[in-house]
């Protein structure tokens, strides 16, 4: 996935609406994601950059794409960051520059690594179904991955369990003694969890975890020990630290997608479609994609079209930031 904006900024979007207890109500922007998708973009935001290692947040759906041509996102470079696509209806094509081919449906998994460096595309396919709605998610690498190779991941058998009316797919890390195969490199966590209409379940949580939910479909009630919040879709609510026991709960039915992981202590320069730790490293890789014989981010084979060009860099150097947004000088 990308941020396909033609003049990207380093600064986060939405606000944060506190609610009851310690949580934050963190409400996105909507984003044009070519000519034909718009996303609602919930990380990174203005009061909360990261949830653990996951950095970018983009919801998009449910979209009625039956008379159209759904998702078309153009060749476009990563580096320092894995990509998430989760499906929640409709199907997406990927291509790669490592020559990955993989269609992706609902329950299944892509992770794509970008380590030092990978382009790819993702389009809706010919004949696809009439409705699109999933999600899209960035995992921030630790500085001493960020170099590593690129590698691409096709997952369709993940673990799960199920409980009284609620179904939990673990997605990527671990919960409740079932682990992804996904590969990662920082600890966490993300789930989707589908509540049956009046179900509820108890989520064990880590300590040593922040955690944030996100609400597909339906309207939910989260609630802690000591504290409690509704959650509509489209939102993403906060939950912080230092917890150990969570509920879920819904009338109508709900789909949730849970995100957790330690707190990520380094500072990220974010930049378009790159995640590094100075202004000079995306200066670098903006630098290498618009080049015509750097190799770095390689060709993707079969995308019928033109890749996307480089967006000029701002006019101010770009600095590293932390966790809640604040620039490291």
């Amino acid at each position: 996935m990308s941020n396909l904006e033609t003049a990207p900024a380093e600064t986060g979007c939405g606000g944060a609406v506190a609610v009851a207890g310690h949580f934050d109500l963190l409400t996105g922007r909507d984003v044009p994601l070519g000519r034909f998708t718009t996303v609602n973009r919930l990380l990174p935001h203005t009061a909360r950059r990261t949830v653990g290692a996951w950095c970018f947040v983009d919801h998009f759906g449910p979209d009625t794409v039956g008379d159209g041509p759904g998702m078309v996102v153009p060749p476009h470079p990563h580096c320092g960051l894995q990509t998430v696509t989760w499906l929640v209806d409709g199907e997406i094509l990927h291509r790669d520059s490592l020559g990955s081919l993989a269609m992706i449906r609902p329950g299944q998994l892509n992770l794509m690594t970008a380590g030092h460096g990978i382009s790819h595309a993702e389009v809706s396919p010919d004949g696809h179904g009439p409705v699109l709605h999933g999600l899209q998610l960035w995992i921030a690498l630790p500085a001493a991955g960020a170099p590593m190779p690129p590698r691409f991941e096709h997952h369709e058998d993940l673990p799960g369990y199920d409980k009284a009316g609620a179904h939990v797919t673990v997605v990527i890390g671990e919960m409740a003694g079932h682990r992804s195969p996904a590969r990662v490199h920082t600890p966490i966590v993300g789930a989707d969890i589908r509540l049956e209409a009046g179900a509820s379940i108890d989520v064990p949580l880590r300590s040593d975890f922040e955690y944030a939910v996100l609400a597909l479909a339906g309207a939910a009630t989260v609630t802690t020990s000591a504290d409690g919040a509704d959650l509509a879709p489209g939102a993403l609510l906060y939950l912080g630290a230092g917890r150990r026991d969570l509920r879920l709960a819904t009338v109508s039915g709900a789909r949730l997608f849970l995100l957790g992981g330690e707190p990520f202590a380094e500072e990220l320069v974010m930049w378009w479609n790159f995640v590094a730790r100075s202004h000079e490293e995306i200066v670098a890789a903006r630098e290498a994609w618009a080049s015509d014989t750097d190799p770095r981010f390689g060709v993707v084979r079969g995308y019928d079209g033109e890749p996307l060009p480089a967006p000029e860099m701002p006019t101010v150097r770009l600095k590293p930031r932390g966790r809640d947004g604040r620039r490291v000088d």
